[in-house]
């Protein structure tokens, strides 16, 4: 059983309440109940991807060289992690090489990849990358128009 509400008025609120109100309890075999923030947005992922691909394209050199866009996100998402006070971990993998263990910008909400993107556009900035200008227009949370 899966349902998803997205909170945006008291129409809705009411309907979810309703619907809360309509799922068995059971001791044994409980339902689980969460609220978050909605994930990420294609638009946001898409941005962060232009972002490390505009690193990629200017070649611009980290730790002596230009890397690819997939090792941008990496050392982004990780820089940003440390700044947020939510550093990954780094271990030993299966052929003894080492594997940095990050969080999954998929699984990030909005907010966080707001801020992951503003932190990546900071330092972009900071490195002189022109960045290239990309906006969106859709409503990707199911609106009627």
């Amino acid at each position: 059983m899966n349902a998803t509400f997205y909170l945006r008025d008291d129409n809705i609120r009411r309907n979810l309440i309703e619907y809360i109100k309509a799922l068995p309890a059971d001791a044994k075999f409980p339902l689980v109940v969460k609220f978050s923030d909605p994930d990420r947005t294609l638009p946001q992922n898409n941005l962060f991807h232009v972002l490390c691909g505009d690193l990629e394209k200017q070649q611009i050199p980290f730790a002596s060289r230009a890397w690819p866009l997939t090792s941008w996100k990496a050392l982004l998402v990780s820089g940003h992690a440390v700044v947020t006070g939510k550093p990954g971990e780094v271990i030993t993998g299966i052929e003894g090489e080492l594997v940095p263990i990050r969080e999954s910008t998929a699984k990030m909400g909005i907010r966080r990849m707001n801020s992951l993107i503003e932190y990546s556009q900071a330092f972009a900035v900071g490195k002189g990358v022109k960045l290239r200008e990309v906006r969106y227009t859709d409503d990707y949370f199911g609106r009627m128009a």
